[in-house]
């Protein structure tokens, strides 16, 4: 048995991991490991040998840590450290000594506790107890840094004191977008913002008496405002990151032996940045007092509402009191929001919205690899108008943004010329949350305006409620409606556009009754012509998508498997054929959708006929053509639906260049990082049969 085997042997079927350390770090305990059926290891704080279960391998790993890193002496270092409770006695994992009271713990870390919560809860009783104001948790995979403020709260700080460093040096460090970059909690600490969510569920939010919807979501919206006004110092760290990281590949040969090559190698690059004539971020708690932090943080979200109106209504403020507030601001202030992955802002609103009518009603956030797949196959280009009829978050729509303008979701402005183009995208909804957390995205991924649009889509006999009527409605969305207006295939009626591409994800689950609504579908009939008393919701976007487009658009549309398989919905798969060619079917995997629902899905690809000779777009009905077929063997989620990531030789997980974990799947290659998908196999095929949308492409 090879050493490495010994390490992975040791962690396995543990919920212990190696993501938080670096190569060097691991080879150098894997050098002084011994033995193989029993491995043991010199402990040198404790001076002898100790067998290596997976608590006490990432003890030493995290000790060695604090001795080499942090520089405190080994004399200062304790394990299996006394804390008294009454009559009881406990043990603390490690234990860094007050260096003025010996006797006293300064530093507390646990690792006994592999989940965070138990963690916490066993960092919080040691503290109270011994007094000490610092704790660490810490599994090996993730880790969280605290500041026991009282014993009520512990807040998030960045990182813990070295051995010339006090607590009020971490608290009060200068800190601006580059150091947000380095000490991004996503690729730093491996947290999701979904993880963070909870635990300030946990801590306070739960028993705030404030509608955690709201209050989470001012807070990341004031978050990503805070972001977006260091944009000129984005700007300067990309420039010098073009210049430097191109020396550093033209000059250089070595093998780098880390997480990702790429993103280590964009981390030495921004460590030499000099930064000293940068904004400092004012999303942080810096020592001040908890109202003094409010006023600060309030004024901060009153800018943000000022810069991307229509989301919070002029005179909104937090409901959150004082201390609660600090304890938000201190668990949020060292996430990186604008990273080019939005999946950590989808996943942490999927789960603020699930509770409410969204999960009720079958719609789910889409994952963003699954949108990536939809948007590489129907390849939308320059001058094409976009529209996703069932937006939620608008996934689809920011997504085509990037591939129009080349730009990600960062807080660089979007070049005059790009605008044009991300102006012809648009979305469509009838939750009023989801299409709040829709417009922030594209607002900003957009820069300052946005075709995101709250309306019923099937109704739209209806929308002249809002449209005409509603004064509030019409300030708001008002300017991207009457951009919408431009698309009508007829003047004055909101039945048919002239879009040249669809992305949608509509509602499966539940039926729609109403006589007055199925009656404006073809699909709302039998074939017989007599009416029916119910039609499923995502029946009727099928037709309705296909209003939408203009003869020879093209759409990508989500629906449950038994479309395709049932016999009783052999009318549907009759319409379809009647009005589009059928382009594709991509199996999902059963998990793609999960925690949420485990309904079987496929994306369906096709392309409305166009009988017109004349038009650019002409694609004549034909009866007989082929059909691209893939069924998805690896959907990135496990039975329980978490997202499952790419892993290196070590068990670790593997970080893309931006320094975002890579969903392990294979609807697409995520630009290298993963084997060719279907998406590649799907565009080789389109090329093959000469579509039109892939004519004029390398």
């Amino acid at each position: 048995m090879t050493q490495p085997d010994i390490i992975q042997t040791i962690l396995k079927d543990s919920n212990y991991h190696l993501d938080l350390f670096n190569t060097s770090e691991i080879n150098d305990l894997r050098q002084k490991i011994e033995g193989n059926e029993k491995p043991f290891i010199y402990c040198p704080i404790r001076r002898k040998a100790i067998q290596l279960k997976p608590e006490e391998l990432i003890r030493q790993l995290y000790a060695a840590r604090l001795l080499n890193q942090y520089r405190y002496p080994k004399e200062r270092v304790r394990f299996e450290h006394p804390v008294n409770f009454g009559r009881e006695k406990k043990r603390a994992d490690i234990v860094i000594l007050d260096r003025d009271r010996p006797d006293t713990p300064y530093i507390i870390v646990e690792v006994k506790k592999p989940k965070l919560q138990d963690g916490k809860d066993q960092l919080r009783s040691y503290c109270n107890a011994t007094g000490a104001p610092i704790a660490v948790w810490t599994n090996g995979q993730q880790i969280s840094h605290y500041h026991r403020k009282d014993p009520n709260y512990f807040e998030e700080i960045t990182d813990i004191p070295n051995i010339d460093q006090t607590l009020a040096d971490i608290l009060n460090e200068r800190f601006t977008l580059k150091n947000l970059i380095l000490k991004d909690k996503l690729a730093t600490e491996r947290k999701s913002l979904k993880d963070i969510i909870l635990e300030l569920e946990d801590e306070v939010l739960a028993n705030a008496g404030v509608d955690v919807f709201e209050e989470v979501f001012k807070l990341i919206f004031t978050k990503l405002y805070d972001e977006f006004k260091s944009q000129d110092d984005k700007m300067f760290i990309n420039r010098l990151l073009r210049q430097r990281i191109n020396i550093t590949i033209q000059e250089t040969d070595q093998d780098y032996e880390v997480e990702h090559p790429d993103y280590e190698m964009l981390r030495r690059a921004v460590e030499a940045i000099p930064d000293d004539d940068f904004r400092l971020m004012e999303f942080r708690n810096t020592g001040q007092t908890d109202s003094e932090l409010k006023t600060k943080i309030q004024h901060l979200f009153d800018e943000a509402k000022n810069q991307w109106k229509g989301v919070f209504p002029e005179y909104s403020t937090f409901e959150l009191s004082d201390s609660h507030l600090s304890v938000c601001v201190s668990s949020l202030q060292d996430v990186k929001l604008f990273n080019s992955n939005l999946q950590i802002v989808d996943e942490a609103f999927e789960y603020l919205v699930s509770k409410s009518a969204k999960g009720e009603k079958g719609q789910y956030f889409t994952p963003r690899h699954v949108i990536d797949m939809c948007v590489k196959m129907l390849n939308p280009k320059r001058g094409e108008y976009m529209i996703d009829t069932a937006s939620g978050s608008c996934g689809f729509p920011v997504h085509t943004v990037f591939k129009l303008t080349g730009t990600l979701f960062t807080n660089a402005e979007i070049p005059p010329d790009d605008k044009e183009h991300v102006l012809k995208v648009f979305g469509i909804d009838f939750d009023e949350k989801t299409v709040r957390v829709a417009r922030t995205l594209n607002l900003i991924a957009g820069d300052g305006e946005t075709n995101v649009l709250h309306l019923n889509t099937l109704d739209y006999e209806r929308w002249s409620d809002n449209t005409d009527r509603n004064s509030r409605w019409i300030r708001t969305y008002g300017d991207g409606f009457e951009r919408l207006k431009d698309l009508r295939a007829e003047k004055d009626q909101n039945r048919l556009f002239n879009f040249d591409i669809l992305m949608a994800n509509p509602p499966f689950a539940g039926d729609i009754k109403e006589n007055r609504i199925l009656h404006q579908y073809t699909l709302g009939f039998k074939g017989n012509g007599k009416a029916q008393s119910k039609v499923g919701r995502d029946i009727l976007f099928i037709e309705r998508n296909l209003d939408f487009l203009k003869p020879g658009g093209r759409m990508a549309i989500v629906l449950p498997q038994g479309r395709f398989n049932n016999a009783s919905d052999k009318y549907i798969r009759d319409f379809i054929a009647e009005h589009a060619r059928i382009l594709a079917v991509v199996e999902l995997d059963n998990n793609t959708f999960k925690p949420h629902t485990g309904t079987k899905t496929s994306v369906l690809f096709l392309q409305k006929w166009n009988d017109h000779p004349d038009d650019k777009s002409f694609f004549p009905k034909v009866e007989d053509y082929p059909i691209f077929f893939a069924v998805s063997e690896k959907g990135g989620k496990d039975n329980s639906g978490d997202y499952m990531y790419l892993q290196n030789s070590n068990g670790q997980y593997q970080l893309d260049e931006n320094g975002h974990l890579i969903v392990d799947h294979d609807l697409h290659n995520h630009n290298g990082e993963l084997p060719h998908g279907i998406a590649e196999a799907s565009i080789e095929w389109a090329k093959s049969e000469n579509l039109s949308f892939w004519e004029d492409t390398e």
